[in-house]
């Protein structure tokens, strides 16, 4: 039966805890934005002697879950805030798949302004800073979001590794006060109510770009 007194005190816990997951959800999504953008970037510009161990090191990524990852990373890097490396790990699981939406969006762009570009002589360099990428990156925000909305769902693994995250403060406060009920209820409730008119804003962004 739901306890409102118990309700009320987990609300502040589960208010902690969730400055945390959003900490963690802005950090490392900003990780994976950069990281993947620069994975994306090589594979589709660099010496194939990069590229290709690159590429396989991603699909390696990929292939493996991320709790597995984070539990690998917790005993290869003792050393390092349970935090960070929370942090870390999302960043690059998530970079993987981003690398996959940015090479989209690169692979998006007109022909016919690559040509351009060379007509011109435009340096390298200039023609993905310039030309390239502003449109590539404006083509793919919308799943840029979804997997934002993503990585924010999957925060809760960081707390295997002891990261006092939203759902592990839920998940103590229940043990101690026996209102397991009332603290995840609590927990969803602010997922939901963070996820759901992000989730809204991506699908009207979505629909905007597409005209």
């Amino acid at each position: 039966m739901w306890d409102g007194e118990a309700a009320g005190a987990a609300l502040p816990v589960v208010l902690e805890g969730f400055g945390i997951t959003l900490l963690a959800t802005v950090l490392g999504f900003a990780v994976a934005a950069v990281l993947g953008l620069a994975l994306a970037v090589v594979e589709r510009a660099g010496p194939r002697w990069v590229a290709v161990p690159l590429r396989g090191a991603a699909g390696f990524v990929r292939s493996t879950p991320l709790l597995v990852q984070l539990f690998a990373a917790w005993v290869l890097v003792p050393a390092l805030d349970a935090l960070a490396l929370g942090v870390l790990v999302l960043g690059v699981h998530y970079a993987t798949y981003l690398s996959e939406v940015y090479r989209t969006g690169i692979d998006a762009v007109p022909r016919g302004q690559w040509e351009a570009c060379t007509a011109l002589s435009l340096p390298r360099r200039r023609v993905w800073r310039a030309v390239v990428l502003p449109q590539a990156v404006r083509n793919v925000l919308p799943p840029l979001g979804n997997y934002a909305v993503s990585l924010f769902k999957e925060t809760p693994l960081l707390s295997v590794i002891t990261v006092h995250e939203m759902v592990h403060e839920a998940n103590t406060f229940g043990s101690t006060h026996f209102a397991y009920l009332e603290s995840f209820t609590l927990a969803g409730a602010v997922f939901l109510l963070a996820s759901w008119p992000t989730s809204l804003l991506v699908r009207r962004l979505e629909a905007r770009l597409a005209h």
